[in-house]
């Protein structure tokens, strides 16, 4: 029997979710949580083989929840669910020690052996975030968002940058919003941090 902790903060996916994964006969879910932050402590009470966390938790995220476990219980397998197909998050959560990436939309049957696998040791990923990461190095990035996130990364403050691509405030600030989504960054700086590590921007030094 595969013991499984679920970390999802909507209740009625949560207790489907334990509900059919139940039914399947080798799995059983022996703790539940809500909250990133009590993920560990749940995890500790109830010895999971893999622990299925949901990437956007209150309280700490599903990736912070992930590094915390595997410091806390190496031997845990972790499986992150997300409802973003982001090759940024999809390298976060590899990272922080998950060994498997499943998009939320993805049939119960696969989750369930998804669950399986990733008990075994296996490295499951969902396929078309493996294909995008196979060719991570083309940036999904404009080449106006390039710029701004580049004159971040050089320290500019979003007035200079506005006054330097001759953008309003209110426009840099809709790109940087669009470069986090995009990158699964945490923050400008962790964009900034992706997209260098990346190869897709360089760090320009501002005046």
């Amino acid at each position: 029997m595969i013991r499984v902790l679920l970390a999802e903060d909507h209740g009625v996916v949560r207790g489907a979710l334990i509900a059919l994964l139940n039914l399947t006969g080798d799995i059983e879910v022996v703790a539940e949580t809500d909250r990133g932050d009590k993920v560990v402590p749940h995890a500790l009470a109830s010895a999971p083989d893999v622990a299925v966390i949901d990437i956007e938790m209150p309280g700490v995220d599903g990736i912070d929840a992930t590094t915390r476990l595997k410091r806390a219980m190496p031997a845990c397998r972790v499986l992150i669910l997300t409802g973003l197909a982001s090759t940024g998050l999809l390298r976060r959560a590899m990272d922080a020690g998950a060994t498997g990436f499943l998009l939320k939309d993805a049939p119960t049957e696969r989750l369930a052996e998804s669950i399986r696998r990733v008990a075994q040791g296996e490295c499951v990923i969902d396929a078309s975030l493996a294909l995008a990461a196979m060719h991570a190095t083309v940036t999904p990035l404009t080449d106006r968002e390039s710029a701004v996130l580049g004159l971040v990364g050089s320290g500019a403050t979003t007035g200079e940058i506005a006054a330097e691509l001759h953008l309003s405030a209110a426009t840099v600030r809709n790109y940087i919003s669009s470069v986090i989504t995009k990158t699964g960054a945490r923050n400008r700086t962790d964009a900034v941090r992706i997209a260098v590590e990346s190869g897709w921007i360089e760090a320009l030094r501002h005046p």
